[in-house]
């Protein structure tokens, strides 16, 4: 049944290069096609498309074999973002004239954000799997819903890991961008709410050893690296680390960047040891065991929280699709009306205050780090 579904897949090539070719399709009655918007070419955080691509693949493939959409196969339709906005709008305005009755994934928040308002306005549902700026629209709508939780709750409990952590005096380094900016705001309101106090330093502007300087002299107690990847966060993790003034420093990366192999292989024993953001629960549910097995081989390494994120995308797609026809309108409105047992737990959307998307209230939220005497191991550490 899995040679029912019509996808590109991921090619060895230069991750420079551009990801996007014309899909063989059939008659749009032929399949039940969902757009499926992914980062696989750079500047995109390509590992964390590739995570994606692999749960939005691999659901497909388990809802073809359990029949399709009321027998007809599931067809995914794949369009690489390579972390654009732009390039996500014009992806978001093909695939709507491609017909496909919805939009799914998106790592990258300010490419999920331009997509989704895209998408609004086209009236196209879009199911947004990965990204957690609170402000995915403009103005309340309908034809969106997210399951990763909201930035505001998520960058909130990695603070309350901090302070418990008696960690109060919080520097970061941030590069401009609305995530990172909004990312920065969340942490200062509430850490100063508590006793605490946020540093802001630039790390465009200020080289590596600068950086020290400024966190030894102001006596941080954690600095937390709002910052793409490679540069500038490898070349601040070695300068850090080697600065004997900040040895009882702690590092953080909330956005989740020590998730992925390619941080290890960066920056080997520097890089663990810094608590960051997952969306795993305690225990995965039976269907999350299952499909853990078979994403671990498929990406020959242990699937992160981006590729559970992928499958219960999919899986919540095709139940609506099942329940409530391929009609984008009647789509739109099942989103607060739909149950599904996912990888991390039941899956629910409601409105939460705030947020003007329907959101998944429930999505599960860890702090989490590599063990530094074993590195290819992750400890929990708080959860929220």
């Amino acid at each position: 049944m899995a040679g029912m579904v019509n996808q590109v897949r991921p090619q060895r090539r230069d991750d420079n290069q551009p990801y996007d070719r014309a899909l063989p399709l059939g008659d749009p009655g032929e399949s039940v096609r969902i757009g499926a918007l992914v980062p696989l070419a750079r500047p995109g955080w390509v590992q964390a498309g590739r995570h994606l691509l692999a749960g939005l693949e691999a659901a497909v493939r388990d809802v073809n074999d359990g029949g399709g959409i009321s027998g007809t196969p599931l067809e995914l339709v794949v369009r690489d973002t390579a972390a654009d906005p732009r390039r996500a709008e014009a992806a978001v305005e093909e695939l709507a004239r491609l017909g496909v009755t919805a939009l799914a994934g998106e790592y990258h928040s300010v490419v999920a954000r331009a997509a989704a308002t895209r998408a609004d306005a086209l009236g196209l549902p879009f199911l947004c799997s990965s990204s957690v700026l609170d402000a995915l629209t403009d103005q309340p709508t309908d034809w969106i819903a997210r399951l990763s939780p909201p930035q505001s709750r998520g960058w909130q409990v990695y603070a309350d890991f901090l302070l418990g952590a008696g960690r109060d005096r919080i520097a970061v380094a941030a590069e401009p961008s609305v995530y990172w900016a909004s990312g920065a705001r969340i942490l200062r309101e509430y850490v100063t709410q508590r006793g605490g106090s946020v540093i802001e330093l630039d790390a465009r502007a200020l080289a590596p050893a600068a950086l020290c300087d400024e966190l030894a002299g102001r006596r941080a107690t954690a600095l937390l690296l709002l910052t793409g990847l490679p540069d500038p966060a490898v070349p601040i993790v070695r300068s850090v680390r080697r600065d004997r003034r900040l040895a009882e420093l702690m590092i953080g990366a909330p956005a989740g960047q020590p998730e992925f192999a390619e941080w290890g292989t960066l920056l080997g024993g520097d890089g663990a040891g810094m608590p960051f953001l997952r969306y795993l629960p305690e225990r995965l549910t039976p269907l999350g065991a299952r499909v853990e097995a078979a994403l671990r081989e498929r990406l020959t390494e242990a699937p992160s929280f981006v590729a559970f994120e992928g499958y219960d995308t999919v899986t919540l797609l095709a139940e609506v699709l099942r329940s409530h026809g391929t009609d984008r309108s009647r789509i739109a409105a099942a989103w607060p009306r739909v149950a599904v047992d996912g990888t991390r737990g039941q899956i629910r959307f409601s409105r939460v205050p705030g947020i003007d998307v329907w959101q998944w209230a429930g999505a599960p939220i860890q702090v989490v780090d590599r063990d530094p005497a074993h590195p290819d191991r992750l400890r929990v550490l708080h959860t929220g």
